[in-house]
């Protein structure tokens, strides 16, 4: 979460006026698609979590920043709006990320109460939700939601601002990655926890530092948004700069693969980007901007 706009809109500029003579990497073939659709809603003002919808690629999940309402947004990828519920319980502290994975034949949404600018919080909280059916032709969704279950923690070497949390239900883990410290740390969790406190254990360290060439400004290295491909295949990092992919073996762990080097896609060409998600297929990757650039911006194989 980042409020100086004005900072971002200049270190955009900078940054994409470098990466014109710069040619990344496009791993298995994802290229960066001239965005064609903008989020049609002003009820989303900080788009700060966005997962793919498991009951329907056609559709997103979006939630706000830190203050809102415990709200989940559902859209179109077109962008059209299909209304949104409350989750019951829920409090909207500084929600930063968002995840959908299916476990024993249910579709879930796993929201992440992580961000912690001072990084003080020690009662950090990930709340996750059957995923509500679409709502009919004409209609737009309303009502609430409730929380299938709740996972208070802790980070194992003290308090982290995180910004980037995903599940991978194939093997029952949550993976998170801190934003501010230098480099960012990957750390793991139980998706089902059987007792508490729960303990986000450190992993290894990762990296989405720019290209040689580009300038390194304040935060342009700090992850903002993550996802895992659904077979496992690779995992996605976002942040103020670009996209951060961190393809994996059958016989990697997830600390293994994120302990190597990225490969870097074109630049996102966004404000502030802090959401990245994966298609069911995992051939598209779906990103938004937290705030005043209201674009859908694909990459596709």
């Amino acid at each position: 979460m980042i409020r100086k706009r004005t900072f971002y809109m200049i270190l955009l500029w900078i940054v994409a006026g470098v990466s014109l003579s710069l040619r990344a990497e496009e791993a298995g073939g994802f290229i960066r698609q001239e965005p064609a659709a903008s989020i049609a809603s002003a009820a989303v003002a900080e788009a700060s979590g966005l997962a793919v919808s498991s009951r329907d690629a056609g559709f997103m999940w979006i939630v706000n920043d830190s203050g809102a309402q415990a709200d989940l947004h559902l859209f179109g990828t077109d962008g059209v709006d299909h209304g949104q519920v409350r989750v019951e319980g829920a409090v909207n502290v500084d929600w930063e990320d968002l995840s959908s994975f299916e476990l024993d034949g249910k579709s879930y949404l796993l929201i992440a109460d992580t961000g912690d600018n001072a990084s003080r919080r020690e009662d950090c909280v990930l709340y996750v939700v059957e995923e509500p059916a679409r709502p009919g032709a004409g209609e737009k969704l309303s009502g609430t939601v409730k929380v299938a279950w709740k996972i208070p923690f802790r980070f194992e070497d003290g308090p982290r601002d995180c910004e980037s949390v995903a599940v991978d239900a194939r093997v029952g883990k949550i993976i998170l990655v801190s934003k501010r410290t230098k480099p960012p740390v990957v750390y793991e969790m139980p998706l089902r926890p059987k007792d508490g406190p729960v303990v986000a254990k450190r992993l290894t360290e990762t990296t989405v530092a720019p290209p040689k060439g580009v300038p390194m400004l304040p935060y342009i290295a700090q992850p903002t948004g993550m996802d895992l491909a659904r077979d496992g295949s690779m995992g996605v990092l976002v942040s103020y700069y670009g996209v951060f992919l961190f393809p994996r073996s059958g016989k990697e762990s997830w600390g293994e693969a994120f302990a190597k080097p990225p490969v870097i896609l074109s630049p996102h060409g966004m404000a502030q980007a802090e959401s990245v998600a994966f298609s069911m297929d995992g051939k598209t990757l779906t990103l938004v901007s937290e705030r005043g650039d209201k674009r859908i911006v694909e990459y596709r194989r």
